[in-house]
């Protein structure tokens, strides 16, 4: 039985079904989080930011994986690395394979060392790239495949070697909105094979991609965008959101989901949210 809300169908059978599966997280402390050059279009280094308010967002956030049954690793930032807060950019993690970062701005580029020594203490099989690769800011494993997207950061050169290294199959998606400039901006991993998106942020043939591969997808709104609301975490039943995504919210509710609003708004002064926190281990 399906029923429509808004935009987007619920169905109601599949949403009694939804199963919430404990997740290893690795999040990096904000102690240097800054915003002091402008790498994105979200970014403006006349902004202040409040360290103290982004310190407590971020407590906040791991306290709420912690509450959920979650386990949260955290690796410590380095002093002129203002953007490592954003750990799902270190890498890609499947299988207990790791396919390490290789950033496109040489802003970041110091975080590299750092998120390569943590992987190597702690997994066998690590993967330097040979092209830029952003992590799971542009790589998105639904249960089946990676979603890679492409057209502002990570090079599609890479796609090939990452799906190889991590054995898995790959579905290329082009990103063409500069403020969605990430795949974990503009899409979100809800369940298996389940994702909610912004078409807008997509290319006119991977929107068909993904409405041929995701007929039942939760179609989001520009103004919940905007918010990082896309930028969520999903343990298959439980979806921690921006706490401002008030419609997505409540499609996700429609849908079975159970939202978990949190608010991580200092960090999008820097073009970055909660997904962006967050880098999950898998294996």
């Amino acid at each position: 039985m399906s029923l429509a809300v808004g935009s987007n169908p619920v169905n109601l059978s599949a949403a009694a079904q939804r199963v919430a599966r404990p997740r290893t997280y690795l999040m990096c402390r904000p102690t240097y989080f800054d915003v002091t050059y402008e790498i994105n279009a979200w970014m403006h280094a006349d902004v202040e930011v409040d360290r103290e308010l982004a310190m407590r967002q971020w407590e906040d956030l791991r306290s709420t994986y912690l509450d959920l049954g979650n386990t949260v690793e955290v690796i410590e930032g380095v002093p002129g690395q203002p953007d490592m807060v954003f750990a799902a950019n270190a890498g890609t993690v499947v299988g207990g394979r790791v396919v390490a970062a290789k950033f496109l701005r040489p802003e970041r580029t110091g975080e590299e060392a750092p998120y390569r020594a943590w992987f190597a203490a702690r997994y066998p099989e690590m993967v330097i790239p040979e092209y830029v690769n952003e992590g799971e800011g542009d790589y998105l494993w639904t249960g089946s495949a990676l979603l890679a997207g492409s057209g502002f950061r990570t090079d599609p050169k890479e796609h090939t070697e990452t799906a190889a290294s991590l054995g898995v199959p790959l579905v290329p998606l082009e990103l063409v909105s500069p403020s969605f400039y990430h795949l974990d901006t503009a899409l979100a991993v809800l369940a298996d094979d389940q994702i909610a998106y912004l078409p807008e942020a997509f290319s006119h043939a991977s929107q068909q991609v993904l409405r041929d591969r995701f007929p039942d997808a939760i179609i989001a709104t520009r103004a919940d965008a905007d918010w990082f609301g896309l930028n969520a975490t999903s343990d298959g039943r439980n979806v921690v959101v921006a706490a401002q995504a008030e419609q997505l919210q409540r499609d996700l509710t429609a849908a079975g989901y159970r939202p978990v609003p949190v608010d991580v708004s200092e960090f999008r002064k820097a073009g970055g949210g909660i997904k962006c926190c967050t880098l999950e281990l898998r294996g």
